[in-house]
């Protein structure tokens, strides 16, 4: 059995009301009908999952308040409750450990986004459109769900639109068709993804194609990469997406290769505080365009989350900084490999910015109230500059490409990290780690 079929341990400590750790879901079949003029969603998910250990006699499904029509385990007709966000199942006999099953759930509703202190999470009904932006625990607004990060899962997508709409969902589309006003849109991903990283978005779009700089000798086949946006944007577009490409292949010459089969990019005809990103794809609003390359260091952010947060998943929320950090990080090399400054220059003025910030923060266990916090990215980006002085620049980057690569479409925590880190070392790293995750004082530049 694959280490993704396993089931995994432990509920999300920061949300211990979201997932359930007695059962896997290893595949989601989502057939969706969508009307953006009432914000209407009628929905069938089909979920293919494992029973755990341990004897299963119900089935915790997250889910919003949404009218459920049916509910089915294995073909037959179930009692459940909905309280509170929670499906229950219950089966109509005890599942033994290890059991394949499948729940089938009819329902229909006005999706809403979920109330956070991050704001609204989840499906967002736009002006013209929808989106969604599910990080950390949106995902439930939409589609009944194992709300877990480490909970990794194949997906189709079916979604069914006026046909002036595009859709555009996570995974490779696979199938158009057009009936009457109507248009479905199906799309598939075979990568195991974690449920808050499964997105639909819903506009008036155009398709822009990004291609990089050409076949070259020893680089991986290009990636096809597609953006979707207002046909009134193109024009800025074109200058600040027009180094996406070059983007792609550095960040696979440093991480390795690009672990999904597409990249779509969407732009929505609003503005976002800031961008999101999802399996294979991401979502900018047009507050990022600007024709003048304003918002390149967030392109290569939230590309770079396609390794670092998409492909190599966090365990739980405990771990963030293994996306955010990274992430902050690949903009500092994006810099430095584009001209701009060094990454060096970038953690310089990333710590004098820390230094006169309140210093409460622990990188490896942030807690859920600073988990997003802006310290947390910063901190993060600097944790890897340190470890990049102290292992020097062959061993790092190494270190950077056996790590996307060994542990590619699979879960992990901070201590996996360090035992990674700790085989290219000269000299042991307990201090540094010890220093940078673990104390909320800040650690002097690493020079």
């Amino acid at each position: 059995m694959n280490p993704e079929q396993v089931p995994a341990p432990g509920t999300d400590p920061y949300f211990p009301g979201h997932g359930d750790a007695r059962y896997h879901v290893h595949h989601y079949d989502l057939d969706l009908e969508y009307r953006p003029v009432s914000n209407r969603l009628s929905g069938r998910a089909r979920l293919g999952a494992l029973a755990g250990t341990g004897p299963l006699q119900e089935i915790a499904l997250d889910l919003a308040a949404f009218r459920i029509q049916r509910v089915l385990v294995d073909g037959r007709t179930v009692r459940y409750t909905h309280r509170a966000g929670k499906l229950r199942i219950r089966p109509t006999g005890t599942l033994a450990p290890g059991t394949a099953f499948t729940v089938e759930v009819r329902y229909t509703g006005n999706p809403q986004p979920t109330p956070s202190p991050w704001g609204g999470l989840g499906w967002e009904e736009l002006t013209d459109g929808a989106l969604v932006a599910s990080q950390p625990v949106g995902a439930p607004s939409w589609y009944p769900c194992n709300d877990r990060p480490a909970d990794k899962a194949s997906y189709r997508l079916s979604i069914t639109a006026p046909t002036p709409y595009t859709a555009i969902a996570t995974g490779r589309l696979i199938s158009r068709t057009t009936k009457s006003s109507s248009t479905t849109w199906v799309y598939e991903q075979l990568a195991p993804t974690s449920t808050y990283l499964v997105t639909v978005s819903l506009g008036r779009y155009t398709a822009v194609p990004l291609t990089g700089s050409g076949p070259a000798a020893g680089r991986p086949p290009q990636v096809p990469q597609t953006a979707y946006l207002p046909a009134r944007l193109v024009p800025e577009f074109t200058v600040d997406f027009a180094r996406q490409g070059r983007m792609m292949e550095f960040f696979q010459d440093v991480f390795g290769p690009y672990p999904l089969g597409e990249y779509a990019v969407v732009i929505v005809d609003e503005e976002l505080d800031v961008p999101v990103e999802a399996q294979g794809m991401a979502t900018f609003g047009s507050n990022h365009l600007d024709g003048t390359r304003t918002s390149e260091r967030l392109i290569a952010h939230e590309l770079a989350h396609q390794w670092f947060g998409n492909s190599v998943s966090i365990a739980d929320w405990r771990h963030i900084w293994l996306n955010e950090g990274f992430a902050k990080y690949a903009e500092w090399l994006w810099s430095e490999h584009a001209g701009g400054p060094t990454a060096a220059a970038r953690a310089a003025t990333a710590h004098a910015l820390l230094a006169g910030l309140p210093q409460d923060l622990r990188l490896a266990d942030p807690g859920r109230d600073l988990m997003f916090d802006d310290r947390l990215y910063q901190r993060g980006g600097l944790a890897v500059q340190a470890l990049r002085r102290a292992l020097g620049e062959d061993a790092f980057f190494r270190l950077l490409r056996d790590w996307t690569t060994k542990h590619r479409h699979g879960t992990v925590s901070t201590a996996n990290f360090l035992a990674h880190a700790r085989q290219y070392a000269a000299a042991p790293l307990d201090a540094l780690f010890h220093a940078w995750l673990q104390q909320p004082a800040l650690p002097p530049l690493p020079l």
